[in-house]
């Protein structure tokens, strides 16, 4: 079983979600296997389905000033912030494919995010970051310490449509943390956000290019895929007809294809 990665850099908000509808429409007529993309976006703040504009604290003449977009979107979940320094993922997989645990026909909606939790679980332990999931609270938290509540460290918010998933993960990494102030993070007033940059022990800091290497192994692990990086959506075509005749043929991926570098 293979996982497409396709590394993007810091691209806009609106054209994230341009490729996304654009891997989607593949991945649905089955054009293309199970995809990550892994990437950075400018300042935005995007609502969720379950979201309220309340938990917006700053004006839209402050949000102007800071030039920060808001976009609303069909994930579940509620305002959330992305921006520079935070590593975000958009997994485009068929629920309908081999997973871990899977019970019928379909991986459920909130399997899916916990396999997706147990993943970003595992990359702030690479980076000396212990986190656990909360009862209740979607998402990867900090652990709790005397009188330190557990800080969320990483969003998730998914959208399912005829069995492919969309939207993803958000992880801060570098994140310049003060950009939350505009926002009541998924709409939880009593914990505080934090990063891998403010918790980790190690004593280099740790980068958005150690976490995009780093986060791309750890889903490859949780999800029982071999990571196949490719460069674009042209590419990604080709490297799906390439593992689809190797299948049927029986052959080894060519080596040449496997990397796991951040663009």
């Amino acid at each position: 079983m293979y996982l497409h990665l396709l590394q993007l850099g810091r691209i806009s908000y609106a054209d994230g979600l341009r490729l996304q509808q654009d891997i989607v429409a593949a991945r649905k007529a089955g054009a293309i296997g199970d995809t990550l993309l892994l990437l950075e976006h400018p300042p935005v703040l995007t609502l969720g389905r379950n979201s309220t504009r309340a938990n917006i604290l700053a004006s839209e003449e402050a949000l102007a000033r800071k030039g920060i977009e808001v976009h609303e979107v069909n994930r579940g979940g509620d305002v959330t912030y992305h921006g520079p320094g935070q590593l975000v993922g958009y997994p485009i997989f068929d629920l309908r494919g081999d997973f871990p645990g899977k019970r019928g026909p379909h991986l459920g909606p909130v399997d899916f995010v916990r396999l997706m939790e147990e993943a970003l679980i595992l990359t702030c332990k690479d980076f000396g970051v212990p986190a656990q999931r909360v009862c209740k609270r979607t998402g990867v938290w900090t652990l709790a310490g005397g009188s330190i509540a557990e800080k969320k460290i990483a969003a998730i918010g998914v959208h399912v449509s005829q069995a492919v998933t969309s939207h993803g993960f958000a992880l801060n990494v570098t994140t310049d943390l003060r950009d939350f102030d505009c926002i009541v993070p998924c709409g939880i007033r009593d914990r505080t956000v934090t990063s891998l940059e403010i918790e980790s022990p190690l004593a280099t800091p740790p980068t958005l290019e150690d976490a995009g290497q780093s986060h791309a192994a750890n889903f490859g692990r949780v999800f029982l895929r071999q990571v196949i990086a490719v460069e674009s959506l042209d590419d990604l075509l080709a490297a799906s007809a390439e593992v689809s005749l190797n299948a049927r043929c029986r052959r080894p991926l060519p080596q040449r294809r496997i990397m796991l570098n951040w663009l």
